[in-house]
């Protein structure tokens, strides 16, 4: 079983859904795990207190405001002491199809998304490897998406930032293996979370859960169970990978 006994984790938009359910993961195997959030103070209270183990907190931050990124680590570095795994976790999806869009809202939606799902990450973890440099090293977990291989099209800004989101995570990999520092990425299909319920469970449900033969969706413990398996030790070699999550309903050559 993986052990993260005195580990710091990380785990960014952890509110709820997969973000809850990896902090859980991780709380059930000893880390202590930093519970972030942006405006939901009170879900992530409820994460904080459904954790396993006394050793965990909150951390409040904008990932799309560059200069709040570097406070934030360096805050759980004090309080914690270093910080071992980083999951970027949190992202928005907003639906844009081009067809139907004026060109300020598309605009809009686009500077929204890319500040969040790859700005965000990108800033983040910046500070956090400069950090983790110091500190002998560690794991960076990014959460994408099977958007970003079979295309998003009624929402093309998401499945572009997890395209760039996933070049990124394997740029990284290459620069900073050196430095002990390894990187990967997760790359689920529909997850059952409160977001996606109204989805899975109105007109479109069937359909989406026929996609995979195993004829549902992920749960958030799934997910989670993969970001777990791959920020333990002896995952090392598996730096610049890409894992799908997604019950085969996607499958890319």
């Amino acid at each position: 079983m993986p052990n993260f006994f005195h580990k710091t984790v990380l785990v960014t938009g952890a509110s709820g859904g997969i973000g809850r359910a990896i902090a859980q993961q991780f709380a059930e195997h000893d880390a202590q795990v930093v519970v972030h959030f942006n405006k939901n103070e009170r879900a992530a209270k409820e994460t904080l207190e459904s954790l396993k183990g006394d050793s965990h907190r909150l951390a409040q931050a904008d990932l799309t405001q560059p200069d709040e990124l570097p406070n934030l680590v360096e805050t759980i570095s004090r309080g914690m002491g270093k910080i071992d795994v980083l999951i970027n976790n949190a992202g928005i999806f907003e639906v844009h199809p081009i067809l139907d869009m004026e060109y300020e809202e598309w605009q809009q939606i686009w500077q929204k998304t890319v500040a969040t799902n790859l700005l965000g990450p990108a800033n983040l973890t910046f500070c956090v490897a400069k950090h983790m440099m110091l500190h002998d090293g560690g794991k960076i977990v990014n959460i994408s998406s099977r958007g970003a291989f079979r295309g998003e099209p009624d929402a093309p800004a998401y499945g572009a930032t997890k395209a760039g989101l996933n070049a990124m995570s394997q740029s990284l990999a290459k620069a900073l293996a050196p430095h002990n520092i390894f990187f990967f990425v997760i790359a689920p299909g529909f997850v059952d979370t409160d977001r996606v319920s109204p989805i899975l469970y109105g007109p479109q449900g069937d359909e989406i859960r026929n996609q995979s033969p195993l004829g549902r969706v992920a749960k958030p413990r799934e997910v989670a169970h993969t970001a777990l398996f791959l920020a333990s030790e002896g995952s090392e070699f598996l730096t610049g990978c890409i894992v799908d999550v997604n019950g085969a309903s996607y499958l890319r050559s």
